[in-house]
C-alpha cells in the first residue's frame, strides 16, 4: 500500500513574514483587487474598493468599500495584533461617519470577549447591519511562499437574517428561493462563475474585474422576464459605454444582438439582453430559465470582462465628498 507524501502546514508570524507595518503594508496589500476579492469570497460578499485611509472627522478608516450586490457601504478595520477596545470603538465610529451597514474587523487574534461583542452586535441589529470578525493568518508548506487565510470567527446569522427579509413580501421570498435553486443548478452542472449568497431581490451580481462595472442576472415577476446585463456606474460610465459601443459589431458577433442603454437619468449605463414570457411563479419553467441565465452569464463574462479591463479610462478613487453621496 502506497503511503502519500504530505507536507507540514506551518503557521507564520504576520509581521516578520509579510507585513511589518499595519497601515503601509497590510492595508495597501488588502486594498489590491485580487486580495480584497479573496476576503469577499470568504465572507460571501462582492466588495468594490472606494477608498483607503478615508477621513472621518479627525480619524481615518483603513478601507472603505461597497458591496455591489447589496449596494451597501462597507468599513474594514485592520489590526495585526490581538483585538482591543480601541479598534472596536474605531470601527463603530467609522461606520457611523460613513453610514456603513457592513463592518469587517480583521485582526491577528480575537479575544473571547470581543468575539462575543461581535455576536452581540449582530443579534441586536438583526438584518439592519452586519458585523464580521476575521482572523488573518499566514501558512506555508515546506519552502512555499506564505499563503494568507481569512478565518471567520464571528458573522451574522445569514439564515435568520434572510428569512426575516424574505418574509417581508411574497415576491422577495420567491426571489430568494429562485436564486438559491439557481446556485444549486450551477453547482450541479458546473460553472466558473463565482457564486455568492443568494439574494432576496430581483438581481444576482458578479464582479467583472474592475471597479464600477458589474454583471447582473435579473428576474422580474412584474415584467415576466429574465435579463443578463453589464452595468456601469460612476463618473466614467458614459465614457466607458461609448468606448464599448465602438466595438459593438465585434461584441455582437459573439453575443448576438443586445440592447445598448445609455440611461438618461444620472451617469449609469447598461448593455443587456432580455428573455420574455418567463413567469417565476411557474416553477416548471425554472430549469429552462436557469440554463438560459447560466449560458448568458458565462458568455457575457467571457466577452466583456477583457474589454472592460482594457478600457483606457482612469479607475476611480472616492474622496470623502463622493463617499457621502453614495
Amino acid at each position: 500500500m502506497n503511503t502519500p507524501t504530505l507536507g507540514k502546514l506551518e503557521m507564520l508570524d504576520l509581521r516578520t513574514s509579510a507585513w511589518k507595518d499595519e497601515a503601509r503594508n497590510f492595508t495597501s496589500w488588502l486594498a489590491m483587487p485580487e486580495n480584497l476579492d479573496q476576503l469577499a469570497k470568504a465572507l460571501g460578499l462582492e466588495l468594490e474598493l472606494e477608498g483607503v485611509e478615508v477621513s472621518v472627522g479627525p480619524y481615518r478608516a483603513d478601507i472603505f468599500a461597497n458591496d455591489i450586490i447589496l449596494n451597501t457601504r462597507v468599513v474594514i478595520e485592520n489590526q495585526l495584533e490581538k483585538t482591543d477596545h480601541d479598534h472596536l470603538g474605531k470601527i463603530i465610529t467609522y461606520a457611523s461617519g460613513l453610514e456603513a451597514k457592513i463592518l469587517i474587523w480583521i485582526a491577528r487574534e480575537f479575544t473571547e470577549e470581543h468575539r462575543r461583542a461581535v455576536d452581540f452586535l449582530n443579534e441586536c441589529t438583526g438584518e439592519r447591519m452586519r458585523f464580521y470578525a476575521v482572523e488573518i493568518q499566514l501558512f506555508r508548506i515546506g519552502n512555499s511562499p506564505p499563503a494568507p487565510y481569512f478565518n471567520i470567527v464571528a458573522s451574522p446569522n445569514k439564515y435568520a437574517a434572510r428569512v426575516k427579509e424574505a418574509n417581508i413580501t411574497e415576491t422577495k421570498a420567491l426571489y430568494l428561493e429562485f436564486w438559491n435553486s439557481f446556485k444549486e443548478y450551477c453547482k450541479t452542472s458546473g460553472t466558473a462563475l463565482s457564486l455568492r449568497d443568494a439574494p432576496s431581490r430581483n438581481r444576482f451580481g458578479f464582479a467583472v474585474g474592475r471597479n464600477k462595472f458589474s454583471l447582473f442576472l435579473t428576474v422580474s415577476a412584474m415584467h415576466q422576464r429574465l435579463g443578463c446585463e453589464i452595468y456601469m456606474r460612476g463618473v466614467n460610465a458614459k465614457q466607458a459605454f461609448k468606448l464599448l459601443a465602438r466595438d459593438k459589431n465585434a461584441i455582437e458577433a459573439e453575443t448576438g444582438v443586445l440592447e445598448w442603454q445609455e440611461l438618461s437619468e444620472g451617469q449609469d449605463c447598461r448593455v443587456v439582453r432580455y428573455r420574455f414570457d418567463f413567469d417565476p411563479y411557474e416553477k416548471n419553467m425554472w430549469f429552462e430559465g436557469f440554463r438560459w441565465l447560466k449560458t448568458e452569464a458565462e458568455l457575457f463574462y467571457k466577452v466583456f470582462s477583457p474589454r472592460i479591463k482594457a478600457l483606457p479610462i482612469e479607475d476611480e478613487e472616492a474622496d470623502i465628498e463622493e463617499v457621502n453621496q453614495l
